[in-house]
């Protein structure tokens, strides 16, 4: 029994996200689980080791319930204000234990087999080009405005049935959900579900073939979706379906802006794409920490015991730098097998849009390395600029020359046959 995870606390300061494998390193260390004292004040658990993340990942004793985490997080913190976070959780499928997260879950899972996703290729293609198309009329563009936030927002909204005239302003709130902190996200929250109840009415009166159209369909046909559960849900989709490859459009282009060898070698061998977005996935994913769980019986992760009644987080972007796992983890090798990362999550709450993901940077790096060759960063990495949010990190503008040569459009790249892909 490992004694001094139980006493310790380790805390986050302020530096955490300009380097967290700095800390994930000492902290492993010490051993695969520790606790640690957030910014926010909470103290939970947190666990770093590959082989304890993936099996916690998995574990159903480790609860996910939306009421459950209220319910605990105001008994350990009576005073904390009544707007916290833990305080106000959506009610959605990310939030809840079986059975419920099945019959939610099921209910989505239809629009994202790798059947329906690779129906969506050509679109994908198709909405590639036309970014693309709009960043070669400039010299210089932020990448994250002109590309890597429009394709994913203009996919997710496709598949939920959001009319194109509405998708500008999606594409608004995702900024800000994603790169503000208090009123002003707040404010992106209500006014996003403000947007969708009034489409949710409508979609009602006017259903169509999309998404939305179908879990109302479904509700209203007495599959007990509640009003809250599919607002939520509606919620969930449009942020989580966009949020995770932003990131991994993010960090991946940085990885190729930082190595002109790795970007000749993907220009000349498209084919090592799919790999490449593992590894992308494996090195610096989208989510360094998992959504919240909680203990509501004493729990053994590796030799360390738990208590009932604790908070537990799954930090899987330590899990995929464990030298046990992947040897020199701190080296971007696209040579490397890297399907057993946790990028996506793990187990029954894996990552639903993790194929719609893949396709979409696999799309997305192939196109852009094969139109602008000479993409640079037009300011040094130094002088970027990063937004931090607990567990996961934001960029808030990627500069970039496009370089005076710009290769011609090319026919799609012949699809790849896609690693089968895991909700965190």
């Amino acid at each position: 029994m490992n004694l001094a995870a139980s006493t310790r606390i380790e805390t986050l300061d302020d530096d955490f996200h300009a380097n967290p494998h700095r800390y994930y390193h000492r902290w492993r260390e010490q051993g695969p689980v520790l606790r640690i004292h957030a910014p926010s004040g909470v103290v939970s658990w947190l666990v770093v080791g590959y082989a304890e993340a993936r099996a916690a990942l998995r574990d159903p004793r480790l609860h996910k319930s939306a009421d459950g985490i209220e319910e605990l997080f105001r008994q350990k913190y009576p005073a904390a204000p009544a707007n916290a976070p833990l305080a106000n959780l959506d009610h959605n499928m990310a939030n809840s234990d079986s059975p419920q997260h099945i019959r939610l879950r099921k209910l989505v899972n239809k629009a994202f087999t790798h059947r329906a996703i690779a129906e969506l290729r050509p679109h994908i293609e198709e909405t590639t080009q036309s970014l693309l198309d709009e960043m070669a009329e400039h010299d210089e563009v932020d990448l994250l405005a002109a590309f890597v936030l429009p394709l994913p927002v203009r996919m997710i909204c496709d598949m939920l049935g959001v009319p194109r005239s509405d998708v500008p302003g999606f594409e608004q709130w995702a900024r800000e959900l994603f790169q503000v902190v208090g009123d002003e996200r707040a404010e992106a929250f209500r006014e996003l579900r403000s947007y969708l109840r009034g489409l949710v009415t409508r979609k009602r009166a006017h259903p169509g073939v999309d998404l939305l159209s179908k879990l109302i369909h479904a509700r209203d046909n007495g599959d007990s979706l509640s009003e809250v559960e599919l607002l939520d849900m509606a919620v969930m989709l449009l942020v989580s379906g966009h949020g995770t490859t932003v990131d991994l459009l993010t960090t991946g282009s940085l990885a190729l802006l930082r190595d002109d060898s790795l970007s000749h070698t993907l220009r000349a061998n498209p084919s090592a794409l799919p790999a490449a977005v593992d590894e992308f996935l494996r090195f610096d994913g989208p989510i360094h920490f998992s959504t919240i769980r909680y203990t509501a019986e004493p729990i053994l992760i590796g030799d360390t015991e738990i208590p009932a009644g604790e908070f537990v987080h799954i930090a899987v972007a330590a899990a995929n730098h464990d030298p046990a796992i992947f040897p020199e983890p701190d080296r971007l090798d696209i040579g490397r097998d890297a399907g057993q990362h946790l990028g996506f999550g793990h187990g029954a709450h894996f990552c639903v849009g993790a194929p719609l993901a893949r396709m979409e940077a696999t799309v997305a790096f192939s196109a852009l390395l094969q139109r602008f060759p000479n993409l640079r960063l037009a300011c040094p990495y130094s002088d970027l600029a990063w937004h931090n949010n607990f567990g996961f990190a934001t960029l808030i503008e990627l500069p970039v020359r496009l370089g005076r040569t710009e290769a011609p459009r090319r026919a799609p790249v012949e699809p790849v046959p896609e690693a089968s892909a895991p909700e965190r």
